[in-house]
Formats: C-alpha cells, sequence, structure tokens
C-alpha cells in the first residue's frame, strides 16, 4: 500500500487533536482538583460536569485518530 505524501501530511496534522486533548483532559481534571479543594462541598455538584468534559474531550481524540486513520487507508 502506497500512502501519497499529502495523505501522510494530512494524517500528522490530524494526529495533533489527540494531543491537545491530552492536553485538555489534564486542564479538565487540574480545575475540578482546585476548585474541590477550595470547596470540598460543592465538589459533588460539579461531578457530573467533569465526566461530560471528560467524555467529550475524548472523543475530540478519538474523532482526530479516526480522520488520520481515513486519510491514510482510504
Amino acid at each position: 500500500m502506497e500512502v501519497s505524501a499529502a495523505a501522510a501530511i494530512g494524517a500528522g496534522i490530524a494526529c495533533l487533536g489527540m494531543g491537545g486533548a491530552g492536553i485538555g483532559l489534564g486542564n479538565i481534571f487540574g480545575s475540578y482538583l482546585a476548585g474541590a479543594l477550595r470547596n470540598p462541598s460543592a465538589a459533588d455538584g460539579q461531578f457530573g460536569r467533569l465526566i461530560f468534559g471528560f467524555a467529550v474531550t475524548e472523543a475530540l481524540g478519538i474523532f482526530s485518530l479516526l480522520i488520520a486513520f481515513l486519510l491514510v487507508f482510504k
């Protein structure tokens, strides 16, 4: 199988989204932890938003991987 240069470059650029997802997850959990330490009584109320943010951020990373695979294995 031969991959064109444009597809390889596009797949590499699409994979940058996975790095952004990792950074986003760190920000989400770090912010939750900082908020929970400041106000422990409100931490339970924010846990649902934490899980939603985790799911959306992780989905963006998986979508970028899917785009990279689609470009390479078309």
